[in-house]
């Protein structure tokens, strides 16, 4: 390949759409089923089936992920289900109140690796959080998004064949005493927030609205 077709297969790159993603909004579901459906869609997607982008939340439970240790598991009987699965990361509690994103995208074909991703979804969290008036940061040791310390969203992956599915967590107005019981994450001691403690007001379903606009508009 010459140096000209490079520049010209570089520059129709460019200038060609980003892939199509459709937004599946899908109420309050159970993880388990949820997960399931997040296996299937991607062991059966095609190579040219458009991204997806699932907007939800869970009833109260916890996951645990690949590298999960049992010393991080609850510390008390609290009936809350704990479910091991496919994702990176430690443990974590889902639950109402908290908007749940699942991002189901073909990597190999937006040219966009892991790492990456991470830092997208969280500065898309960061930048929902500044249009708000609140300062918010990711560490790179501790993948996620804190406010003065406190975790207020957390994200987890799993990529098979060039394609991801799991996504982020993000706390919006919930019920914080399950994570109490954990170590979030894996880090004991570490402090969690949601946003309605942190000012803002409006409930999750329109902030579940503005946070997939904002991955969407990295995405593109």
């Amino acid at each position: 390949m010459t140096a000209a077709s490079i520049a010209a297969e570089t520059a129709a790159r460019a200038r060609a759409p980003a892939p199509e993603v459709r937004v599946r909004r899908l109420g309050r579901v159970d993880y388990e089923p949820t997960w399931r459906a997040m296996q299937a869609f991607t062991a059966a997607r095609a190579a040219g089936a458009a991204d997806e982008v699932w907007l939800l939340e869970h009833p109260p439970v916890y996951t645990l992920g690949v590298a999960g240790r049992p010393e991080h598991l609850p510390r008390v009987a609290n009936g809350i289900p704990v479910v091991r699965t496919d994702r990176g990361g430690q443990v974590t509690f889902h639950g109402p109140g908290q908007v749940v994103i699942y991002t189901l995208l073909d990597l190999r074909r937006r040219g966009l690796a892991v790492r990456p991703l991470v830092r997208l979804l969280e500065h898309s969290v960061i930048d929902l959080l500044a249009a708000h008036g609140i300062a918010a940061a990711a560490r790179v040791e501790a993948p996620g998004v804190y406010v003065a310390g406190a975790k207020i969203a957390a994200l987890g992956l799993r990529i098979r064949d060039g394609c991801c599915y799991h996504g982020l967590a993000f706390n919006v107005d919930m019920y914080l005493a399950p994570f109490h019981a954990i170590d979030p994450c894996g880090f004991p001691g570490l402090a969690v927030t949601h946003a309605r403690s942190l000012g803002i007001t409006d409930p999750p379903e329109r902030l579940g609205e503005q946070l997939v606009q904002s991955v969407l508009s990295r995405l593109s």
